[in-house]
């Protein structure tokens, strides 16, 4: 059985130390409350909700897993599951980032993707049924008119119903311009839905009295591709006028998967059947509302990465402290017991500063981009919106390509330090591999994310989100020149920037030659860059504890993971550098 605690220092030393938070958040638009002290209150109670309710259900729900009833077409949750649902209702949970007037806490999203480590560290099974109704609640603000918010995204922020995004079919992936979900138009302005959508998350489930699909569909005259795709409203229930439930929509079940991991989420085959359900937004614009929702989920999945990984780290340190194996190789480091404990073992640190250097690095990098978003929504400066937009778009590839693919690197370094111990159930540890896969393949695979970082936001948009993050890191560089705590870090990382943008321009000229070196390149760009990010963020830490005061310990344990990333860690991008140079040409066609 593993162990959790929510890291809520190393929360906090993010949020004020690093990224200064607190001042961003007072100077926005509404953000006159947002103090540190709300902040932390919040944080608490969440670490409290996780600790003591979802962590301790988090390997008996993987060992029951879900129960599909194939007679009635429903899904039993594992146990602890409604009880842990319920608490994190009635605590306001579900609509923290959301606005006061559709019942709302209104608090910024950086403080949501802090929290929403913390639940998912706890139980990443169980945080995927509230995770997207998060995000259905913002396409609905943004894009339903007044009735749809009324009547479908209230109940949702107070957690009475819950929210699916309904993208995949069997035949269309990644590719939505090949789906084929029909919606016919009837007399009374609804629309008859009818289609299967595969890999639904929490697409049925005993938590909620309803849940509310959001669905893409074609119209009749809907041009061919992606540009013919609506998106719709699918109530599990069909309602009476006064928004009560009433007869069971044509919308069901039909199989639930059964998968590698996250076991305790019921992934659903959904069945439409001429359901019901209400147009969102304009005919033929729904893949624009579905992104809204896309970008949200995108950088969830990113946190996720870093809830596991997290996890992860904390029981594989612990069982580093205190398994005796072997001597350490100058002698015994304790004559006095039968033999050193594993921290003894210059590997073993290896393997346990890679992990802190993951987590630690990717917490301040999500947490950066999340309160960008926030930036973005109530700046009081139009340009200082725009930026941060285009921060955010540019980010998120990284946030989520990079991150959940450390995840796995990660987790198979602490079952690693458990040696046998790491794959026998018990211990927990080969639970955090097999959940961490996943994360890597739904909401747009890492090719999918590399391609959309290289060839969307770097040359199709050309680069203005990466212009921005290297002027914000030249400018840090810049900043700490002449300190001499920080030279070890400073030098490298204005280096690694300068050859960054070299190398992306002589990219964008290559591709301009051959479009086939775009997808050559992608995957090697993705983590070239994303290493250069984390490098920033660990730069930043190690200037903000310098300045801060934290206690010593922490101070050095900060000093010397930042140290171990520069030595260690960055230079991986020399790796995939030469890869990015070796060009399509390196990639032979295989028939």
């Amino acid at each position: 059985m593993t162990q959790y605690k929510a890291p809520l220092d190393d929360l906090r030393f993010a949020l004020y130390d690093v990224l200064g938070a607190e001042a961003t958040l007072t100077a926005l638009q509404g953000g006159d409350g947002h103090t540190r002290d709300l902040l932390d209150a919040v944080l608490e109670e969440a670490g409290k909700l996780s600790e003591q309710v979802l962590a301790p259900t988090n390997a008996s729900g993987d060992e029951e897993g879900c129960h599909f009833d194939k007679a009635t077409q429903t899904v039993t949750t594992p146990k602890g599951f409604k009880e842990a649902f319920r608490q994190f209702a009635e605590g306001g949970w579900a609509g923290l980032t959301m606005a006061e007037h559709f019942g709302g806490q209104a608090l910024p999203s950086v403080l949501g993707t802090a929290t929403t480590e913390l639940f998912q560290s706890g139980n990443l099974s169980w945080s995927l049924y509230p995770l997207l109704s998060e995000g259905a609640c913002h396409a609905l603000e943004l894009h339903g008119n007044d009735w749809q918010r009324e009547r479908f995204l209230k109940p949702i922020v107070e957690g009475r119903w819950t929210g699916t995004m309904c993208l995949t079919e069997p035949q269309a992936g990644s590719d939505l311009g090949l789906l084929k979900t029909r919606a016919e138009p009837t007399a009374n302005n609804t629309y008859k839905i009818t289609g299967t959508k595969i890999f639904i998350s929490a697409g049925e489930h005993d938590l909620t009295e309803n849940i509310i699909h959001l669905v893409l569909a074609r119209l009749p005259d809907a041009p061919a591709g992606s540009r013919g795709i609506s998106l719709f409203i699918v109530s599990k229930f069909k309602l009476n006028d006064d928004g009560s439930l009433a007869a069971r929509n044509a919308v069901a079940a039909g199989a639930i998967e059964h998968k590698m991991g996250i076991r305790g989420s019921a992934t659903c085959v959904m069945n439409f059947d001429a359901a019901e359900g209400y147009l969102i937004g304009q005919p033929h614009k729904g893949l624009a509302a579905m992104f809204t929702m896309m970008n949200a989920a995108r950088l969830a999945v990113g946190v996720q990465g870093l809830a596991l990984s997290e996890r992860a780290l904390q029981n594989s340190l612990n069982y580093a402290r205190e398994r005796l194996q072997s001597r350490a190789l100058s002698g015994a480091a304790f004559p006095d017991k039968p033999a050193d404990n594993l921290l003894v073992q210059p590997d073993v640190r290896r393997m346990l500063l890679t992990q802190r250097a993951i987590v630690e690095g990717s917490r301040a990098l999500l947490l950066y981009t999340a309160l960008q978003t926030d930036i973005e929504a109530r700046a009081t400066d139009e340009a200082a919106r725009k930026q941060a937009s285009e921060l955010v778009a540019f980010l998120i590839p990284i946030a989520k390509g990079v991150v959940t693919e450390l995840a796995q690197e990660s987790t198979k370094e602490a079952l690693q330090i458990y040696g046998g111990h790491g794959y026998i159930a018990e211990n927990g540890m080969e639970q955090f591999v097999r959940d961490a896969r996943i994360i890597t393949l739904y909401e747009g695979t890492t090719g999918i994310q590399a391609a959309d970082l290289l060839g969307r936001k770097i040359l199709q948009l050309q680069g203005v989100g990466l212009k921005y993050f290297m002027q914000e890191i030249a400018a840090f560089c810049q900043q700490h020149a002449k300190d001499e705590s920080l030279r070890s870090l400073i030098g490298p990382l204005a280096t690694a920037t300068k050859q960054w943008g070299d190398m992306t321009l002589q990219l964008a000229q290559r591709v301009q030659a051959n479009p086939e070196e775009l997808g050559a390149a992608a995957t090697d760009y993705l983590y070239y860059s994303g290493y250069i990010a984390l490098a920033y963020m660990w730069a930043r830490s190690a200037a903000a504890v310098s300045a801060g005061n934290q206690t010593a310990a922490f101070k050095q344990a900060k000093l010397d993971t930042a140290g171990f990333y520069f030595s260690r860690i960055l230079p991986r991008c020399l790796t995939h550098q030469a890869a990015i140079e070796a060009g399509v040409g390196s990639l032979p066609t295989i028939i």
